[in-house]
């Protein structure tokens, strides 16, 4: 079967497929439509065959895997994992000033190009192999994660018990612009930095003691972190009632990111050993979410070099490469999974208002994929 000419005379259907998907906003804090579009997603997998389960969620979007079963029937076969995310970083709404849409050869909105156009790479690869009577080498296992671009404690644990009992794993994230897949990640450290003071009447600072001065020179002393191989980058800040108040309290949330862990526990052991600047403060520093960092494994490198002979027969060249962005992949990875991550297609502007894919990419990966889960 020659899926790049296949895809190709179909890419009307994949670019009306992402574009529902892409429709379908779902921002990673509101439950109500990230489900709708997870259960779309997962609804759609259903139809070319899928083994659905739904894990209920309280406070985040609603986690599912779907399973396909393949010719070898061994019971103990371990199955191919494969890693997707229905969340984005835009709030609804959003669609209304980035719409989707297709100028020349790159595809336009926001979340097309993470993770949206993974999800429809997965999906189309699974109604073809439905319409043409194909079934893959191995057990596939999908998981379909709500809330991958916060980072959440239940997830990991999913991701840890499915990544126990994976051959490998395949993530649908977006490759590294240029193509080339990502074989090494940074690890992300969520800080919660809090500061506490003393409330008073703004009339009378000197009788408080201002949390949010507190906290200011506690991210000044911060950006100390700031290396080579480690970046700081400060998201949140939040303080204070009323300007006519001294602040009481005083929080920020903090992304440091690292290519090892020990870059992260002297990162770590800095923040829990910050002392007040101002007399009578406090300052107090919470893990929020930690991902580890995505290793090049041995393992993993010996899978990229099998795909790579895949791609290789579809005319495609395929690289690999590092970035500082996190991903489930990391996850998986530090469990000496051999894992491929950057699977999904190239394009550019991620979490930026040109997010875009291309589209020639886009059905070139799809038709990899198919490869893939077919012979691997």
């Amino acid at each position: 079967m020659e899926f790049l000419h296949y895809f190709k005379s179909r890419q009307g259907d994949i670019i009306r497929l992402l574009k529902d998907l892409v429709n379908l906003e779902s921002p990673s804090h509101d439950k109500d439509a990230v489900d709708k579009c997870s259960l779309f997603f997962a609804e759609e997998l259903k139809k070319t065959g899928a083994e659905i389960k739904r894990i209920p969620q309280k406070d985040i979007g609603d986690f599912y895997t779907a399973e396909y079963k393949g010719v070898k029937k061994e019971t103990r076969s371990k199955p191919i994992l494969v890693l997707t995310h229905s969340d984005t970083v835009w709030p609804v709404g959003r669609i209304e000033k980035m719409p989707f849409y297709v100028e020349g050869q790159k595809i336009f909105g926001p979340g097309a190009l993470d993770m949206k156009a993974g999800l429809a790479m997965l999906i189309f690869v699974f109604r073809t192999f439905k319409q043409l009577n194909i079934s893959p080498q191995k057990n596939i296992s999908i998981f379909i994660n709500s809330s991958e671009e916060t980072g959440n404690r239940n997830a990991t644990n999913m991701l840890k018990k499915l990544g126990k009992n994976a051959f490998c794993a395949l993530c649908l994230e977006p490759a590294i612009p240029g193509g080339a897949l990502k074989m090494q990640r940074k690890g992300r450290l969520v800080v919660k930095l809090e500061a506490t003071g003393k409330a008073a009447h703004a009339g009378n600072p000197d009788l408080g003691v201002n949390a949010i001065e507190e906290l200011t020179k506690q991210i000044q002393n911060i950006h100390r972190l700031k290396t080579k191989n480690v970046s700081v980058n400060v998201g949140v800040i939040e303080g204070g009632t009323k300007p006519n108040v001294v602040a009481e309290k005083a929080w920020s949330l903090i992304d440091i990111r690292f290519w090892e862990n020990s870059q992260k526990d002297k990162a770590w052991s800095f923040l829990t050993g910050l002392t007040p600047h101002f007399k009578g403060a406090k300052v107090k520093a919470f893990s929020e979410s930690f991902t580890p960092p995505m290793v090049k494994t041995p393992a993993s490198a010996h899978l990229f070099d099998h795909v790579k002979g895949f791609a290789e027969t579809l005319g495609i060249t395929l690289e690999s490469g590092r970035t500082g962005g996190g991903s489930d992949a990391s996850v998986v990875s530090s469990m000496g999974v051999p894992t491929l991550d950057g699977l999904g297609p190239d394009g550019d502007g991620i979490h930026a208002k040109n997010e875009h894919l291309l589209l020639p990419s886009l059905l070139e990966r799809t038709a990899l994929l198919a490869e893939i889960l077919r012979r691997l």
